[in-house]
């Protein structure tokens, strides 16, 4: 049963301490440190032990051949799926690529900021259970394609016949993507990070994964010799906002779609109604019978709850300091809510507005910043596959109108070479 709590009986610390998410596992750090250490050292070997180890998989080599490419093959409803989706977002991320701009911030100086493509991005879909996340790869592929990214290479684990699913195969393939390994874990993001026999270093790597994935991410992005990340990772979460002219089978439906992502997932329910509280509560008990991870969500849903709030702002409070991944506002008069909403990853507004659409189909990045981490992170868009170079232009005119505040703050700092490299300047102009 997915309790319901009246947010108005709670003591303040208690009241965070609903709020909290569940503890992470320990973060397995000197594992995670011993497997790159060897992937750094053995390169494909390595990954071929890990492989068989974690995987059970004894691979012959670590690419997915050009064969296995070419032969891949789904059904056409599959198929319709899939390039549905990659229309939707392939137009929502385009529109996301930033343009170049000017602009005169003193007489005779103009700045320019153009943007590239970072050059090697590295990309990871998880395997678990055989299950082919085809919307992982979308979310990642198609930002990287239209930033322009030069070598965009793609990692995910092979089945224990070393094969990796003809879903992904094709979705890659129609992302334009040719450079795909059969390697998972921490493993995986070591070999994208240092690079191997085979697999191509990246220069920053993307995507979603286990603990272990996450931890090797992590260190990988502390050194600099290695790759950055795209943002920290953590469970999936949704927070709900409905009042009682919602429908509690959407309502309990959106809650379930979020609990099924993992034991550690997390959700919310605000409202300011008894009855509309036990409507939904009876809604995912009789869904929850009829689902195949029913394990899954019974352990999710025991560090989740239905939220009892009557005032509005409370339940802004509630949002803005949870900072949600997902934020369904399922309400009258929702759109008027959006201004107030300071943190979330992404805003889903009205009663047809289900979050699965927006991990599938919407055009929008489900690849979100999880764990509170939307206080201050932005969902995965285009611009997180470029780089930003700002040129500037500087004349005879702009060392006279800001040479002299130039050299004072210099000489404010005591950094007299650097005034130096103002004055010979401003001399030499005095001189003509």
């Amino acid at each position: 049963m997915l309790r319901c709590i009246d947010w108005q009986t709670l003591t303040p610390d208690e009241q965070l301490n609903l709020l909290a998410r569940p503890l992470q596992k320990n973060r397995l750090q000197a594992q995670v440190a011993e497997i790159i250490a060897s992937v750094r050292e053995a390169g494909d070997s390595a990954l071929q032990r890990f492989s068989l180890a974690f995987d059970n998989v004894e691979l012959d080599g670590i690419g997915v051949s050009e064969e296995a490419l070419q032969t891949a093959r789904i059904d056409n409803n599959a198929l319709e799926a899939i390039e549905t989706a990659i229309s939707t977002i392939t137009t929502y991320h385009q529109s996301c690529k930033p343009q170049p701009m000017t602009v005169k911030t003193a007489k005779g100086v103009t700045i320019e900021r153009l943007y590239r493509p970072i050059k090697r991005v590295g990309l990871y879909v998880p395997g678990g259970n055989n299950t082919p996340l085809i919307s992982s790869l979308l979310m990642q592929a198609i930002p990287a394609k239209i930033a322009g990214c030069e070598h965009i290479v793609l990692c995910t684990p092979a089945n224990p016949q070393g094969e990796i699913n003809p879903h992904l195969l094709v979705a890659a393939q129609l992302c334009g993507i040719n450079t795909l390994y059969r390697i998972g874990g921490a493993q995986a993001i070591a070999a994208m990070a240092y690079g191997t026999e085979s697999v191509i270093k990246a220069d920053k790597l993307f995507g979603p994964g286990n603990a272990y994935v996450t931890e090797a991410k992590t260190q990988v992005a502390a050194d600099p010799f290695a790759a950055a990340i795209d943002m920290p990772a953590g469970p999936s979460e949704v927070m709900v906002v409905a009042d009682n002219k919602a429908n509690p089978e959407f309502v309990a439906a959106d809650l379930l779609a979020q609990a099924e992502h993992g034991t550690d997932s997390q959700v919310f329910l605000l409202c300011d109604d008894l009855f509309f509280a036990q409507s939904v509560q009876q809604a995912v008990n009789k869904q929850g019978q009829q689902l195949t991870r029913q394990s899954i969500i019974n352990q999710s849903l025991k560090h989740s709850a239905i939220i009892l709030c009557a005032s509005k702002k409370d339940q802004l409070a509630i949002i803005n300091h949870y900072a949600p991944e997902h934020l369904i506002l399922n309400c009258e008069q929702a759109h008027d809510w959006v201004d107030e909403v300071e943190s979330a990853g992404t805003i889903f507004v009205g009663a047809w507005a289900a979050e699965s659409l927006g991990d599938y189909v919407t055009g929008s990045n489900h690849v979100l910043p999880t764990n509170g981490y939307a206080r201050n992170h932005s969902g995965l868009s285009t611009t997180d596959f470029m780089k930003a170079i700002t040129v500037q232009s500087v004349d005879e005119t702009g060392m006279l109108s800001l040479g002299k505040a130039a050299m004072t703050l210099a000489q404010l700092e005591g950094l007299d070479a650097h005034a130096q490299a103002i004055k010979v300047r401003l001399t030499v102009l005095e001189e003509m």
